[in-house]
């Protein structure tokens, strides 16, 4: 089953994240979770922030980095990050020019560092 993916927009919501300090940083990102709050959060749901400093660079490299970690949260988070909680990921200087795959490699770390990575479900056994 794949979980809906929806935005965080407010800054509130992207304080509320950093408040709770539960974040991993990888070479590539740094993600940050918290458990989703509020009557738009449902339980088939997650929301993700975006987030790319002047430290990155101009306006063209900050939108760079932000599309590439667009691009890497919708292919991961559908199926292996856990929903009900809200997610923010902060480009860093390397997300500009860390090859895509180890882009991927990154945030799957980073998800099962902040507990985010949904648990696979157990095949059933099969009998002999």
């Amino acid at each position: 089953m794949t979980a809906r993916l929806d935005r965080l927009k407010k800054r509130p919501d992207f304080l509320r994240v950093a408040a709770l300090r539960r974040k991993w940083a990888a070479p590539g990102l740094i993600l940050q979770a918290a458990p989703g709050t509020g009557p738009e959060t449902q339980a088939d749901s997650l929301r993700v922030g975006f987030t790319v400093s002047k430290k990155v660079g101009n306006a063209v490299c900050r939108n760079r980095a932000r599309r590439r970690l667009k691009a890497a949260v919708d292919e991961i988070f559908p199926d292996q990050a856990a929903p009900g909680l809200d997610y923010v990921v902060i480009g860093r200087r390397e997300t500009l020019e860390r090859p895509y795959s180890l882009l991927l490699q990154d945030l799957v770390a980073a998800l099962k560092r902040v507990g985010g990575l949904r648990a696979s479900p157990v095949a059933p056994a099969k009998e002999a």
